[in-house]
């Protein structure tokens, strides 16, 4: 087991920032995988996410050191979440990492320190920036709500539901709106 590098009191901070720091090692050590098996324009694309991971890398691992705490050094190697063998896995696995370093940067913008939520915010629109380069496809607007909406289902409350909410003369059934199970809330 690593231990993540902390700032010496253990601030929520300091783990925060080792977890980031140790997902952005791992970016890098994937931009090599993806730049291996790419060529021509696709190789650019893997060099400059290459140098922007590392890039960041290098600045966690300043952020750490000035507040204090020892920065983890990358491991050999990483596992990855499938085998790389063509130019389409390469892509796959590129849109991948940059979904997962949007996911390590959501948990460093909620610090209280306004510097950390800025490199948090501006990361991950670099990264979400990144994925859609590598695939030009936008998901679904809202976990759980598909492109049309369809599969989103809310009461919408009417005027007088409103008035009566705002002045607490609302009455309750005792039963409360459910929403519709959707075909993949069993799995």
């Amino acid at each position: 087991m690593t231990e993540s590098p902390t700032t010496p009191a253990g601030s929520p901070s300091g783990d925060v920032l080792g977890r980031v720091l140790t997902a952005e090692h791992a970016a890098v050590f994937a931009y090599g995988v993806i730049g291996g098996k790419t060529s021509g324009a696709l190789l650019r694309r893997a060099m400059a996410g290459f140098d922007a991971h590392r890039a960041r890398r290098d600045q966690l691992r300043a952020l750490i050191t000035q507040r204090g705490g020892t920065p983890a050094e990358p491991v050999p190697t990483y596992r990855l979440p499938f085998e790389v063998r063509e130019p389409a896995d390469a892509v796959r696995l590129a849109v991948l990492v940059e979904q997962r370093m949007i996911t390590a940067y959501l948990e460093l913008a909620a610090d209280p320190d306004p510097g950390l939520r800025r490199i948090a915010a501006l990361t991950a629109q670099e990264c979400a920036t990144r994925a859609y380069g590598w695939q030009p496809k936008i998901g679904d607007p809202f976990p759980g709500m598909g492109r049309d909406g369809t599969d989103f289902d809310v009461a919408i409350p009417t005027q007088d539901a409103e008035s009566a909410a705002a002045d607490g003369s609302a009455e309750t059934s005792g039963q409360e709106a459910q929403p519709e199970p959707s075909a993949s809330d069993g799995q």
